[in-house]
């Protein structure tokens, strides 16, 4: 029935009168009626004139308001006030509130206690964040018009079901609020039950989607399936791709064809590794795929004119590919204190490169000062490759213990990885340089994984 705001009731035929008039004028104004015809319109063209400037003042253009022409149903001081009133009220910028609408007009048709505060409730109830929510609903605005107990209740179910922490859903989603609108059965459960058959654990996704929830999106047929078919294609070890997967999620949804052809043509033009070995390369580094080549050509041209032939910088880098990854200034340091301080001939830097992963200041310096001490000679692995522990141990032993092979992973049937949370660490996602991320992360990533292996 029409709104008594609009000043007159009128009877059948002339409603269809006035709908007639006011349709003129919106063409007039270039707006498409078609929509129109079957919904009530107000019974004066000042009514529907105020509704028309009310949302140009807001920022839509006549071709925005053609996208979505039933908001020209919606009353200025019924439905328009009262729902932008509330979304600026839970965070949404006045500025932004255009955008908003353009975006996802049929907000304008929701009542503000019926439908926008249950999902508000909903969303606080999942530990998001009340400065967040402004964020997560422009980044995600068709929340709004989901119900509770539909698609978003079902996919937070599901989620904690497979491990996921009750207290990172609210992280999670804001961070990616897109998975509230996965459905379970066609796009979430088939995705982790595929990643569960290549051997990774549920405990493991877990871990994994508390801290990169965006993976959850990654199109199983269209991206997962043939990346991970592609990694098989270019040499990759099949009992490697959970350790790939857990060590660098973003891999999954890659153009990752391109991207493996692109570098391991550039490994064999440049470095000399042939393909074989660029895909052992990939198993101990997958990130390697997408950094920079520029980026990885710095650390190299540093090591040969140094006087490291580009052959033994090529073993260098199939033993510790990390070595790409290492900022200049930190290679300098660490190079300059292995000639300057401990003159050791450049030959033992090739056998043991992951000399440069170590920190220079909290580790190399104290324990090679500590040898010195002790007037003890032995390699580079043989005292930076423990635990501050085991370190002490073999200096109070009477005799050199046997050097282990390195730190590994053990890779027999579903993969396993040491502790709870080592899957990954911080890391921003925002759309800066990856190798600066990388660089950071990776550092990070050396000093906290290289001996969760070594037995103590």
């Amino acid at each position: 029935m029409p709104s008594v705001t609009w000043g007159v009731v009128q009877g059948r035929k002339e409603r269809l009168v006035s709908k007639v008039i006011i349709c003129d004028y919106l063409k007039t104004l270039g707006i498409i009626t078609d929509e129109l015809e079957d919904i009530e319109l107000p019974s004066t063209v000042d009514v529907m004139r105020e509704r028309v400037e009310f949302l140009q003042k807001l920022g839509l253009s006549i071709d925005d308001i053609n996208e979505y022409p039933l908001m020209l149903g919606c009353s200025v001081r019924k439905n328009m006030i009262p729902v932008l009133g509330y979304l600026e009220k839970i965070g949404i910028p006045r500025g932004r509130l255009g955008e908003f609408v353009k975006n996802y007009p049929q907000v304008l048709h929701a009542s503000v206690v019926v439908e926008l505060v249950p999902v508000i409730r909903f969303l606080r109830g999942l530990d998001v964040e009340k400065e967040d929510i402004g964020y997560v609903l422009q980044k995600y605005p068709e929340l709004l018009g989901f119900k509770l107990e539909g698609t978003m209740s079902t996919s937070v179910a599901y989620l904690v079901s497979i491990g996921v922490n009750p207290r990172d859903i609210g992280p999670m989603v804001t961070q990616y609020p897109y998975l509230l609108g996965m459905r379970v059965g066609t796009m979430i459960k088939p995705l982790v039950e595929y990643l569960v058959s290549l051997g990774l654990p549920k405990k493991i996704l877990a871990r994994m989607f508390e801290k990169r929830p965006y993976v959850i999106g990654y199109d199983l047929q269209e991206t997962v399936t043939p990346n991970v078919e592609c990694l098989i294609s270019f040499g990759i070890s099949r009992e490697k791709i959970p350790l790939i997967i857990a060590q660098y999620p973003q891999i999954l949804g890659l153009p990752l064809k391109a991207k493996m052809s692109s570098q391991q043509y550039f490994f064999n033009l440049k470095l000399k590794i042939h393909p074989e070995g660029f895909a052992r390369i990939v198993e101990r580094m997958p990130q390697i795929v997408s950094l920079n080549q520029h980026v990885i050509m710095k650390p190299v041209e540093f090591l040969i004119a140094r006087g490291i032939p580009a052959e033994d910088v090529a073993k260098m880098l199939l033993r510790c590919p990390q070595v790409v990854a290492m900022p200049l200034v930190i290679m300098k340091n660490s190079f300059y204190f292995f000639k300057s301080e401990m003159g050791r001939p450049i030959k033992e830097l090739v056998e043991y490169p992951e000399f440069f992963t170590y920190s220079l200041e909290s580790r190399i310096k104290p324990r090679y000062q500590r040898l010195q001490s002790k007037g003890i000679r032995c390699s580079l692995a043989w005292f930076l490759n423990c635990s501050e522990k085991r370190f002490e141990e073999r200096l109070q032993a009477d005799f050199f213990e046997a050097e282990s092979a390195g730190p590994t992973f053990n890779m027999g049937g579903k993969l396993e990885l040491p502790g709870s949370y080592n899957v990954t660490d911080e890391e921003d996602e925002s759309s800066t340089d990856f190798a600066v991320v990388e660089m950071c992360r990776l550092l990070m990533l050396l000093v906290a994984i290289p001996f969760l292996h070594m037995p103590e």
